[in-house]
């Protein structure tokens, strides 16, 4: 309702975390690691748990707001992917979640499934979040601060 009075990057914060909501939701319930992962996220975001609490009893429906660069970029879908492991299990429709929103956020169509799944099996592999940062940007041969569409 007052979102006329919120900054931009409040309301890129708020749309990443309402996009995993969506993301926890997918199944059809939030299990308690995925709940605690939200918090943890809207914690680092400046988002109270109150309103995460409202967030996922509310989001159903996704509005995407684009990152200004790569970073931010990465950031959202490495959160996503993250959130989609939380509870141990990762599904197809959570990977399809993924994959679609990473083309929605800029990422190439043609490689956004390669890079959920580089992403994926790295954060699996117990690497650091700036270890697979590295990698993706070498990978997608972009530099920080330029867009990868």
């Amino acid at each position: 309702m007052f979102d006329v009075f919120q900054s931009e990057e409040s309301k890129k914060r708020k749309s990443h975390l309402r996009n995993l909501v969506a993301l926890a939701k997918l199944d059809g319930h939030v299990a308690k690691e995925e709940f605690s992962f939200l918090l943890k996220v809207g914690e680092r975001n400046g988002v109270t748990s109150n309103e995460v609490k409202k967030m996922i009893s509310r989001t159903t429906t996704i509005k995407v707001t684009k990152p200004s660069d790569d970073s931010e970029r990465f950031d959202i879908i490495f959160d996503l992917i993250q959130m989609t492991l939380a509870d141990g299990v990762m599904d197809e429709s959570e990977i399809d979640y993924c994959i679609d929103m990473a083309a929605k956020l800029g990422f190439r169509p043609a490689i956004s499934g390669v890079l959920v799944r580089k992403i994926s099996v790295d954060i699996m592999d117990g690497l650091d979040k700036q270890a697979i940062k590295e990698k993706v940007t070498s990978f997608l041969n972009i530099k920080a601060g330029t867009t990868a569409s």
